[in-house]
C-alpha cells in the first residue's frame, strides 16, 4: 500500500506515519509549517508551489488529510484563514486524490455536534457551533460527496507522542517532570472521550487495510471533563505543584462556543473489530512517568 499523509509532522499524522511504516506500507508524510526529519514539504494551500513534493509521481493508493487549523478561538476571529487551512486544503487534496485515483481519509471532530446530547454515534444529527466546527463539517461533507470511498474518522481530545509535545496531556506530564508549577483554568462542564493518537493510527490502519469507507467514531473507554482529565494525569505526580481552577464554560468567556457533552460512542467500530483494544489515559501516563 502506498500512502501519502498531509500533515505528518503533527500529532495524528506522525503516529500514522510511524505505524504504517512499521506495518510495511510505503508511506510519504508531508509538513507545511513545521518540518521533521522524516517528512517532505507540501503546501496544501497551493498545489502549484514549486517546492511541493511530487505526489502525482508517487501515485499513492491513499491520501490522508491530517492538517488543519485547530486553534478553535483563533478560527473564530480569523474566518478566512480557517476556511483556507481547513476547507480549501481539503478541496485541493480531493482534486489530487481524483487525479491519482486514490482513496481519501479525512480527520474530523466531535465539534460537528452541539454538545447537547453526547456522546454521539455516527448517525447523530450534526449542528456545529463555531467557525472551526462549521469548516470541519464542510471538509467532511465535501470529502464524502466528492469521493465515494472516503473514510472519515471523527476524533477528539487527542493526546500522545509528538515532536512538539504540545497536546494537553503531554504538556502536563512535561511540566511535572521538569518541576514547573502549573496553573490550570479548566472547564468542568465540557466532556469528551480522550484518545491516544497511536490508537487512532492503529484503528485507521485496520480500516484502510479492510477498504472501509464512510464515517467512524474513534474513542477510548475514557469519558471525562477537562478537570477530571487533568487530575487523572496529576495523580501520578504527587509532588507536582499546581493550581487547578475549575470554571464553567460560560465563565471562561471563550470567543468560540464549545459542545459541552461531546465525545463519541464507538459501537460501529467496536462491532466490526471486537478484539481491537484501545489504551486509556492511565496507560499513557504510566509509560511516561519515569
Amino acid at each position: 500500500m502506498k500512502v501519502f499523509i498531509a500533515g505528518a509532522s503533527g500529532l495524528v499524522g506522525s503516529n500514522c506515519l510511524k505505524h504504517f511504516n512499521e506495518q510495511g506500507w510505503n508511506v510519504v508524510g508531508s509538513y507545511f509549517s513545521y518540518a521533521t526529519p522524516d517528512t517532505v514539504y507540501y503546501n496544501t494551500l497551493d498545489p502549484t508551489d514549486r517546492s511541493n513534493y511530487d505526489i502525482r509521481a508517487f501515485q499513492p493508493d491513499v491520501i490522508i488529510h491530517c492538517g488543519a487549523l485547530t486553534h478553535v478561538d483563533y478560527c473564530e476571529t480569523n474566518e478566512e484563514e480557517s476556511y483556507q487551512k481547513t476547507v480549501q486544503s481539503t478541496l485541493n487534496l480531493i482534486a489530487l486524490a481524483k487525479d491519482c485515483n486514490a482513496r481519501f481519509v479525512y480527520i474530523s471532530t466531535d465539534y460537528v455536534f452541539d454538545g447537547k446530547e453526547g456522546p454521539y454515534t455516527e448517525t447523530s444529527p450534526v449542528n456545529p457551533l463555531s467557525v472551526y466546527a462549521r469548516h470541519k463539517l464542510m471538509g467532511e461533507t465535501l470529502s464524502l460527496q466528492e469521493l465515494s470511498h472516503t473514510l472519515v474518522l471523527r476524533i477528539t481530545n487527542v493526546y500522545g507522542d509528538e515532536a512538539r509535545g504540545k497536546n494537553f496531556i503531554a504538556r502536563i506530564i512535561d511540566q511535572c517532570k521538569n518541576n514547573q508549577k502549573l496553573t490550570l483554568k479548566l472547564p468542568y462542564d465540557q466532556y469528551a472521550t480522550p484518545c491516544n493518537a497511536w490508537d487512532i493510527a492503529r484503528a485507521m490502519y485496520v480500516l484502510l487495510d479492510d477498504k472501509k469507507s464512510g464515517i467512524y467514531h474513534i474513542a477510548s473507554s475514557d469519558f471525562l471533563n477537562r478537570v477530571e482529565l487533568a487530575l487523572r494525569v496529576l495523580k501520578y505526580f504527587p509532588d507536582a505543584e499546581y493550581e487547578l481552577i475549575p470554571m464553567s464554560t460560560e465563565a471562561m468567556n471563550q470567543p468560540a462556543k464549545r459542545p459541552l457533552i461531546g465525545g463519541f460512542v464507538k459501537k460501529k467500530f467496536a462491532d466490526e473489530y471486537p478484539t481491537f483494544m484501545f489504551s486509556n489515559v492511565d496507560d499513557y501516563v504510566k509509560q511516561h512517568i519515569s
